[in-house]
């Protein structure tokens, strides 16, 4: 029984054996199917990578050559720009030997102006010493012509103190003897006046007092003819105011005739007064002209003392005038020779600047160009554009140097020309004789 059960168990196990065989092997095959399948992709990746790196051997050898070819070419830039840095260094050192030059014909010229400033001195000091000299002795003559006027001035005072006085007493004696002649003839007249007064004043009052009886006899006679008699009287007293009035008008011209007589007399006394005044004037006119005299030697010292400064700055300023003119001829050729050269040489480096912007812009687009045709590894990429990179602002530092020293030039150019127009103002000397025309910045960097 037991053998029949294991006799039945092992048939059945068999076919299903026989079923997962058949499983791995359609598996197998259809692996194999997919490997070779890849394999045939692999082959064609592979030829398509043979092709691909062919071609870029092909452009990298191709653009290793242009980029060698590039390199010689900077190389040639590198050795004409180390030449120019040479010719440049050569023109620096032969201009500073001019400097050097300009400097000792400064030194030179610094020498002989002390030398000359010393002649000058020591000329300065004798004509100082001369000019002493002259001042003592013309002190001496001085001294002598002021005591002579001073003698004169005290003969003349004591002339006219002595014909003043005389006149003092010729106009004292005669306004005395007017004085007397007119107070005699006042007091005679006034005696006459008062004594026809007084016999006028006498016949009037016997006068009224013979036609005050008459009147009074008259109106005891005519008592009853009260009108007549009063016409009468009217009529006589009027006669008496008339009468009145003419002694009062002879009297006015009595009075009329004393104030005349007394006009010569006032006369006198302002004639004497007028002649005070005038003395007064004299010796107040003499104080001037005392006044005038002390100017006038003053004012003659020091005509003397600006005429001798006059010729002293006439004789500087004509030596200062050539030395001027000297200077001002040197200063010219010296800035019109420094111009034509700074301007050449700006030129020069201004063209050689644009040249290697243009060569290096070209480089760099024909770089990037192969760089962008040679589909490169990234890192091998990099690192030709780094060292490109590196080039090119070795380059442009160059570059940026010529352009600094472009404009260091011009700068100091600027600068030497307002320095020369700041000294030509300073000296008066208009900037139109300086010779030639200043380039501006903008002219200059163009």
């Amino acid at each position: 029984m037991a053998k029949k059960k294991g006799k039945k168990g092992g048939g059945a196990a068999a076919p299903e054996a026989d079923n997962v065989e058949e499983v791995e092997r359609k598996a197998m095959i259809k692996s194999a199917a997919g490997c070779a399948n890849q394999t045939k992709k692999e082959d064609a990746a592979f030829n398509e990578f043979q092709q691909q790196k062919e071609k870029v051997s092909y452009f990298w050898i191709i653009e290793k050559k242009r980029l060698e070819d590039k390199k010689a070419e900077l190389r040639n830039k590198d050795r004409e720009l180390q030449d120019l840095e040479e010719k440049h260094q050569v023109i620096i050192k032969i201009y500073k030997q001019r400097v050097k030059h300009l400097l000792f014909e400064h030194q030179l010229s610094q020498d002989s102006n002390r030398s000359l400033e010393s002649e000058l001195k020591i000329d300065k000091r004798n004509l100082n010493l001369d000019s002493k000299e002259m001042e003592l002795s013309h002190g001496d003559y001085l001294k002598s012509l002021k005591q002579q006027q001073d003698r004169n001035i005290t003969l003349l005072r004591q002339e006219f103190e002595r014909k003043s006085s005389e006149l003092h007493k010729n106009y004292d004696k005669k306004m005395k003897t007017v004085r007397e002649k007119l107070e005699m003839r006042r007091k005679n007249e006034t005696s006459a006046i008062e004594e026809r007064k007084n016999k006028h004043i006498k016949q009037l009052m016997k006068d009224h007092e013979q036609e005050f009886s008459e009147i009074k006899n008259y109106y005891n006679d005519i008592t009853h003819n009260n009108l007549d008699l009063i016409k009468s009287l009217k009529d006589e007293v009027a006669e008496m105011k008339k009468k009145e009035q003419a002694d009062e008008q002879k009297m006015n011209e009595i009075y009329n005739e004393n104030r005349r007589m007394s006009e010569p007399l006032k006369k006198a006394q302002k004639d004497v007064e007028h002649l005070n005044v005038v003395l007064t004037k004299y010796k107040k006119e003499k104080e001037d002209l005392k006044r005038t005299k002390a100017r006038l030697v003053v004012v003659e010292n020091q005509y003397q003392s600006l005429k001798w400064q006059h010729q002293v700055l006439q004789q500087r300023y004509t030596s200062v005038d050539s030395e001027r003119k000297d200077l001002h001829d040197k200063f010219i050729s010296t800035i019109y020779e420094a111009q034509q050269k700074s301007g050449f040489r700006n030129l020069i480096l201004e063209k050689k600047l644009t040249g290697m912007n243009q060569i290096a812009e070209q480089q760099n687009a024909a770089v990037n160009e192969v760089l962008s045709r040679a589909n490169l590894e990234p890192g091998t990429l990099g690192q030709m554009k780094g060292r490109i990179t590196d080039v090119m602002e070795v380059k442009n530092q160059q570059s940026r140097d010529l352009q600094a020293e472009l404009e260091r030039i011009t700068s100091a150019y600027q600068q030497l020309v307002s320095s020369a127009s700041s000294k030509m103002s300073e000296f008066g000397i208009p900037q139109s004789e300086l010779g030639f025309e200043p380039l501006s910045a903008e002219a200059m960097v163009l």
